[in-house]
């Protein structure tokens, strides 16, 4: 009789996390791949045990959030912070340890992680997790003045961001708490740093945990339209392309629908239902020169 072993979750957690590895630092010099694969073995070791509410292993978030920065093509020393940026605040590391280990650049970064995390936990504790228009500026602007580096931002976006894809897991009132503060609080941080595609996720998210009939509706309506819709904006994208090439400017355009939030919040302003919104269709233009943008819109 064979014995075949099944692998069990644990090694094919390990497994994909070589395969992240490959990926992320395959084109790097051979000095960041050290430090990423170093940083990696240390955030296994350290979280050895640790479950998400999801049952997958933490190790699991942590590979992800360093994906969603490794898209923004951020650095390799923000990439190895966001995989050890819950050491200290979870285990027994020490920020002397990561200081130690991995320099104090990178210790600086998870140094600034932890202390949001702890400022934000203060805030919420306060508030209750209600929170006014003025108190939640309050809170943007302390996050954005309390860190030396805007990568510590950039990661606690991601951090949260991942933590807004798996918020199914948690009971309906976290749930609905988690995506107003990331309403109030993230999504405008997004925008203010120039982060658009992580803004319009963010806001998509909430809105799903916050007015999920409105959500659902939204989306299917926007999914029942959606061959027309991308064939008109092709249409229009290749339609520009020819135009600015004949005038002689250099751009890049793009087409895209609009994101659901900014659906519902027009919505919402106007008074008005889905099939009265026309604008759900836009078209961005970016070119290298001030003096062109006045050429495009002309």
């Amino acid at each position: 009789m064979v014995s075949v072993k099944t692998p069990t979750s644990t090694d094919a957690h390990e497994a994909g996390s070589e395969q992240w590895l490959q990926r992320l630092a395959g084109a790097r010099p051979e000095t960041e791949r050290e430090v990423l694969a170093r940083a990696l073995e240390r955030a296994r070791q350290a979280h050895t045990g640790q479950q998400r509410q999801s049952g997958e292993p933490y190790l699991s978030h942590l590979l992800a959030v360093a994906e969603i920065l490794n898209e923004l093509n951020l650095d390799y020393e923000t990439l190895a912070a966001a995989l050890l940026h819950g050491t200290v605040e979870d285990t027994t590391i020490t920020l002397a340890d990561i200081e130690q280990e991995f320099g104090p650049r990178i210790a600086r970064l998870v140094d600034g992680v932890t202390k949001m995390a702890r400022i934000d936990r203060l805030h919420e504790l306060q508030g209750g997790g209600r929170r006014d228009q003025q108190d939640a500026e309050s809170v943007r602007k302390l996050l954005l003045a309390m860190v030396e580096d805007v990568r510590v931002v950039l990661i606690k976006l991601a951090d949260r961001l991942h933590n807004m894809r798996t918020l199914k897991y948690l009971d309906e009132a976290r749930q609905r708490q988690i995506a107003k503060e990331t309403l109030e609080i993230y999504a405008p941080l997004a925008n203010r740093l120039g982060i658009w595609q992580v803004k319009w996720e963010l806001e998509d998210l909430s809105l799903r945990y916050l007015d999920p009939a409105s959500y659902r509706d939204i989306a299917r309506q926007l999914d029942e339209r959606r061959v027309d819709r991308e064939r008109f904006i092709d249409r229009v994208v290749r339609q520009l392309r020819r135009e600015l090439e004949s005038v002689g400017v250099q751009a890049e355009v793009t087409g895209r629908p609009k994101h659901i939030y900014s659906i519902w919040k027009k919505m919402q302003r106007k008074n008005l239902p889905f099939n009265q919104i026309f604008d759900v269709r836009a078209v961005r233009i970016i070119v290298e020169r001030d003096a062109d943008c006045y050429a495009a819109l002309g």
